[in-house]
């Protein structure tokens, strides 16, 4: 089995709701993205994925989130925008765009700082 991982990063602003302190308060992040796949058999060229496509899939993912509060877009008008929900909504809307070139997506971790992250991964 084959892993093939890219890191990114997007910049943003997020507050979160009914947190007792200082991050209820509207705050920002230089966000930085790891997306990790993973593939049985390698192409005839010897790629499980060409590491452009998967920044293309990525870059594209995260464009909506880059330079906005990530509070007035959904899902996060309704559920609060942490690192655990971002992971998770990163992997849910990645997941079948990265099938299509026969690549499963095995995580998505999200640091919103050098020492503070979480990933989101099925199973």
């Amino acid at each position: 089995m084959y892993e093939i991982s890219i890191e990114t990063a997007f910049s943003a602003a997020h507050r979160l709701r009914n947190y007792q302190g200082n991050c209820e308060a509207l705050h920002g992040h230089n966000w930085k993205v790891q997306v990790t796949v993973q593939a049985g058999v390698l192409n005839d060229i010897g790629l499980a994925i060409d590491f452009k496509i998967l920044k293309k899939i990525t870059s594209e993912t995260l464009a909506r989130m880059d330079h906005v509060c990530l509070n007035d877009i959904a899902p996060f008008c309704d559920i609060n925008p942490s690192s655990e929900n971002i992971a998770r909504e990163l992997y849910e809307e990645m997941k079948t765009s990265l099938a299509a070139f026969g690549v499963s997506l095995v995580k998505v971790s999200v640091w919103e700082s050098d020492n503070a992250w979480a990933s989101y991964y099925e199973g």
